[in-house]
């Protein structure tokens, strides 16, 4: 695979973000996310995120950092900042991952909204408000993957 293919996680979050139909594209490689979350994410994926994952719009709003309020209005405008759009793709990313590593949607979910010792006692869903808490939640699902753990 090359560094411009499309990352196995994409494919399922462009799903998880509303599909095609939603996006009104849909990216095969990474470097097509880029014009995506630049102008902004249809407000739609929102709905398609919290019918899919069955996490609060509520709950969506503070792990990632985003004021309820301002996802309300965000809804209402039709499109979220390209700084909400890169939050929103990367708890796609992470979704898909954590379902890729257990192999299962609920369980990944379970896991996503429960505390982890690796990770502080937090849940891996109150990291994703940053990139390092991002990162952090990926390499913790690496070492579930392979086994390895600290």
């Amino acid at each position: 695979m090359t560094t411009a293919s499309l990352h196995p996680s994409f494919v399922s979050a462009v799903n998880l973000l509303g599909g095609e139909a939603v996006l009104h594209t849909r990216p095969r490689v990474v470097m097509d996310w880029i014009p995506l979350i630049r102008q902004g994410l249809p407000s739609a994926s929102v709905d398609t995120v919290v019918r899919i994952t069955r996490i609060t719009q509520s709950e969506l709003a503070h792990a990632l950092a985003i004021p309820e309020r301002t996802l309300a209005r965000r809804k209402r405008e039709g499109a979220l900042s390209p700084e909400e759009s890169a939050k929103f793709v990367r708890f796609a990313r992470v979704v898909e991952r954590a379902e890729t590593v257990f192999q299962d949607s609920d369980s990944a979910l379970d896991w996503l909204q429960s505390p982890n010792a690796s990770l502080g006692g937090v849940t891996p869903l109150s990291l994703l408000d940053t990139d390092i808490g991002a990162d952090s939640v990926l390499d913790t699902l690496g070492r579930i993957e392979h086994g390895v753990f600290a």
